[in-house]
C-alpha cells in the first residue's frame, strides 16, 4: 500500500515493508574553483522503521554528504528523497526546519553545542522550538541527562565537559523530540574508547526501543553493532549487507566489539 501525505503523492511502493528513509538515483556535485566533483551518483537506499544501519566506506566516499542530504542541510543535485513515507528533496528550508526540529535528530562528529548555553538550555531548545512547554521542555531534558549520568553537569558550559560528556548531551539534543529518524556522524570518531563505548550503548538502547538510526562510521567494529552495513564507494553503494549476528552475553558485547584504543 502506499500514502498521500502533506508533501505530495504518494512513493513508489517498497518491497514487502514500508520505508522510513527511502532514497533513489541520489545524486550530489560540489563546484568549486569551477570543476565539478560528484560525491554522490545514484544511491538507492531503504532504511525500515526501527532499523539500525551503519553506512561505511573510505573517506571522500561521500558518506557524510550522504547524511546532509537526508537531513536536509545540503540539497541534492538529483534523485529523491522520501521520509516517513513522504517525498522532501524539494522543500524548501522553511520546510526542512520544521522536519529537522520535529522528525529527525541529527549528532554532528564535532557535537556543535551552543557554546554560550548551559548544557540543559542546548538540550531543552529543540523542544521549546518544537512547541513544548517549558515544564515538558524540562521533564524531557532532566529524564535524558538522568539517563546518561549528566545530572550534575545540568548547569556546565560545553567548554567545562570531556569531549565524551559533550557527544553524550549531543545525543541527548538529537533525540528530545523522539525523532521519526536519528542521523548520526562518526559518533564516536573523536571519543577515547571509554567514551565511545558510552555511546555505543546509548545508541544500541535506543535501537532496542525502536528507533531508526543511520550512522555513518569509517570504524568496522562500530558498524557491526547495526543490523545492516551500507558500503559506499566514490558515491555509489558498493555492497549492502545484513550483520551475522554472533550470539554472545550483553554484558560483555560492546566490550568485545568496541575497543578503540586497543
Amino acid at each position: 500500500m502506499t500514502s498521500t501525505g502533506p508533501f505530495g503523492s504518494s512513493p513508489p511502493r517498497l518491497s514487502a515493508r514500508t520505508a522510513m528513509l527511502w532514497t533513489r538515483d541520489l545524486a550530489k556535485v560540489h563546484h568549486a574553483d569551477g570543476s565539478a566533483v560528484r560525491a554522490l551518483r545514484g544511491v538507492d537506499l531503504c532504511v525500515a522503521r526501527g532499523e539500525f544501519v551503519a553506512v561505511t566506506g573510505p573517506s571522500g566516499a561521500g558518506k557524510s554528504t550522504l547524511l546532509h542530504l537526508l537531513a536536509g542541510l545540503e540539497r541534492p543535485s538529483g534523485g529523491e528523497i522520501w521520509l516517513d513515507g513522504q517525498r522532501v528533496d524539494g522543500l524548501g528550508e522553511a520546510r526542512w526546519a520544521v522536519l529537522r526540529r520535529r522528525h529527525i535528530g541529527f549528532v554532528f562528529q564535532f557535537f556543535n553545542l551552543v557554546s554560550n548555553m548551559t548544557v540543559a538550555d542546548n538540550v531543552e531548545l529543540p523542544a521549546l522550538l518544537s512547541g513544548a512547554s517549558p515544564r515538558q521542555a524540562r521533564a524531557r531534558r532532566e529524564a535524558l541527562l538522568a539517563e546518561l549520568g549528566l545530572v550534575a553537569k545540568a548547569g556546565a558550559s560545553p567548554s567545562q565537559l570531556s569531549g565524551g560528556e559533550q557527544q553524550r548531551v549531543a545525543l541527548a539534543r538529537a533525540v528530545v523530540n523522539r525523532p521519526s529518524v536519528l542521523l548520526t556522524d562518526e559518533p564516536t570518531g573523536s571519543l577515547d574508547s571509554r567514551s565511545a563505548r558510552d555511546v555505543l550503548r546509548l545508541l544500541e538502547r535506543l535501537h532496542g526501543d525502536g528507533q531508526t538510526i543511520l550512522l555513518v562510521t569509517h570504524d568496522a567494529r562500530v558498524a557491526s553493532l547495526a543490523d545492516r552495513v551500507v558500503n559506499l564507494f566514490d558515491g555509489v553503494v558498493a555492497d549492502d549487507a545484513a550483520v551475522e549476528v554472533v550470539p554472545r552475553a550483553p554484558a560483555t558485547a560492546l566490550a568485545d566489539v568496541i575497543e578503540l584504543n586497543g
